[in-house]
This record gives structure tokens, C-alpha cells and sequence, in this order.
């Protein structure tokens, strides 16, 4: 059996507990939101935890902007990349992204496969990731390079990965959905389970969820293929105007957010409808971790 740290980035690796990838096949079904949502609920689900969040959406960084940290500059230490820390000095929730190394954050990034490959490899090998009891890990749409490069990259901590599978409940994001499960299938990732998003519609006047398009068909997919169904997830516009909100979050010359001992976005998002919601899916995915993870 290969040993944790026989690469460089088994050996950055190597003090990380739990990796999981989330990804949907198909673009536009929220799945840097979830991403995002997943990484922030993980760190307030013990006053201990740290969170790492890794995005390789390359083309389409958008972790940034969610976390509210445009603008944040990457600095280099003697031991790697510094990556972001979307809490200030708390230093719980670490980001890394591709949009930090843009000059402005409209330029385009266009990228052959192995210049993709090469850049996770950096992320993975090359960022000061510290201990963390989790990293996600924001996957672009479809099953290709980045996918195929994160599986090839981390198979020295291949029994810690494990993945979250995205969709929305119609019927061709759930075709591609089952494209992303048979990936996992092929390659041998644990899949934790399915969130069905954009399940209903959050009424901003009185909280009330209204089915406005069609709901159930993730649950359904979940049913069928033997998945954990981890939940439903409406759309909630005081989420979608919070995550959008790039420019309320300063930074600092350090690359913190200012109000460094109060992580200003969590009080935000615990306020939105969702919050408990989605504290309800990492519960799930925290227990099924912590079964994958004890001894038999």
C-alpha cells in the first residue's frame, strides 16, 4: 500500500482528516454555493474545527467572491503558499483559489490540460494547509481534467477522500448527475451522498417554501442508485444576496477580513433560511465521516 506522504502532496496532505469533493456534472446548479455553504456550516459544527476550501473551478473561480474575499492577495512563506483566511486571525476556514492570482478578477483564464494539471497540482502540493479536519474541494462542471488530476494527485490520501454529488430536480441536471455518479463509480470514490438544490423557492416576505418548479427528483435519483439523499435545498434569496455580497467584507494588508475575531459572513449566513437547513446535511455528512473513520 502506498505510504501518505511518498508525494508532495501526500505530504501536504498528510495532517488533513477528511477530503470531499463536490461535484455535479452540470454547470449552474449551485455547486460552488454548496461548496461554500458546506465549508462555513463544517467550521461551525465544533468550536474546534478548521476547514480548508480548495477551489479548482479554474475558469470559473467564484470561492472568492462567495467568501468575500476578492481582492485578497496570496503570499509566499518558506513553507509554500499562504492560503486566504476567510476568518481573519481565527485561521479556521483557509480558501485558495486561482482567483486570488488573477490580476483583475474579469480576466480570463485560458488553459490547456496540463497547464490545468500543473495549477492543482500547486494547490495541492504547494499550499500550507496546516491540520484541517476537512477540505472541499469546488470542482468545475463535467468529469475531465481537474477531476481526473485531483483522483491522480491525491492517491497517496486516497482513503480519505470522498465526494458530494449536486443537482438541481429536473431531468436533464439529473442526466448529468448520473454521468457524475458513474465517474465515481470508475474511479473509485465514495460517494457521501446527493443535495437536490433550488428545491422550491424561499418567499422573502414570510419564509414560506413554495414548490414554484419541480421538486423530488434528486430524492428519487438517491432512491433509485442506493445514495444517501442528504437533503433538499431551496432558493433563497437572502443566501443568493449574501454570497453575492463581494465588496462587504474588506480586507486588510494582511489578506484577513477586518473584524478579525468575528467571522462577520457566519453570523450573516446563520440569519438566512437555508442555514438550518444545510445544518441538517453536514450533521449527516459528519456522522458518515466519522463512521468511515473508526475503527471497525
Amino acid at each position: 500500500m502506498a505510504s501518505t506522504v511518498d508525494t508532495p502532496a501526500g505530504r501536504r496532505l498528510q495532517h488533513v482528516k477528511h477530503i470531499i469533493i463536490v461535484c455535479s456534472g452540470k454547470g449552474g446548479v449551485g455547486k460552488s454555493s454548496v461548496s461554500t455553504q458546506l465549508a462555513i456550516s463544517l467550521r461551525n459544527s465544533s468550536p474546534t474545527a478548521r476547514v480548508g476550501i480548495l477551489d479548482v473551478d479554474l475558469t470559473g473561480p467564484s470561492i472568492p467572491r462567495m467568501l468575500q474575499l476578492d481582492g485578497h492577495p496570496v503570499h509566499q512563506s518558506s513553507d509554500g503558499w499562504v492560503p486566504v483566511y476567510a476568518d481573519g486571525s481565527e485561521a479556521r476556514l483557509a480558501c485558495m483559489s486561482v482567483g486570488f492570482l488573477l490580476k483583475k478578477k474579469e480576466d480570463s483564464v485560458v488553459w490547456r490540460g496540463p497547464k490545468k494539471n500543473a495549477m492543482i497540482r500547486q494547490f495541492l502540493s504547494d499550499v500550507r494547509w496546516g491540520e484541517l479536519d476537512y477540505l472541499v474541494i469546488d470542482t468545475p462542471p463535467g468529469t475531465s481534467d481537474e477531476h481526473l488530476s485531483l483522483i491522480e494527485h491525491m492517491a497517496p490520501v486516497a482513503g480519505r477522500l470522498s465526494a458530494v454529488i449536486v443537482t438541481t430536480p429536473q431531468a436533464v441536471a439529473l442526466l448529468d448527475a448520473m454521468k457524475c455518479l458513474s465517474f465515481t463509480r470508475a474511479v473509485s470514490l465514495p460517494v457521501l451522498g446527493l443535495i437536490e438544490n433550488m428545491s422550491g423557492y424561499v418567499c422573502p416576505c414570510c419564509g414560506e417554501i413554495s414548490n414554484v418548479f419541480s421538486t423530488g427528483g434528486g430524492q428519487e435519483m438517491a432512491r433509485r442508485e442506493g445514495l444517501q439523499f442528504l437533503g433538499s435545498l431551496p432558493v433563497d434569496t437572502d443566501l443568493v444576496t449574501l454570497l453575492d455580497a463581494a465588496d462587504s467584507g474588506a480586507a486588510d494588508s494582511s489578506g484577513a477580513n477586518s473584524g478579525s475575531e468575528t467571522f462577520d459572513l457566519l453570523r450573516r449566513y446563520q440569519r438566512t433560511s437555508t442555514a438550518p437547513l444545510f445544518a441538517k446535511i453536514v450533521e449527516e455528512i459528519v456522522r458518515t465521516l466519522d463512521q468511515k473513520s473508526s475503527p471497525a
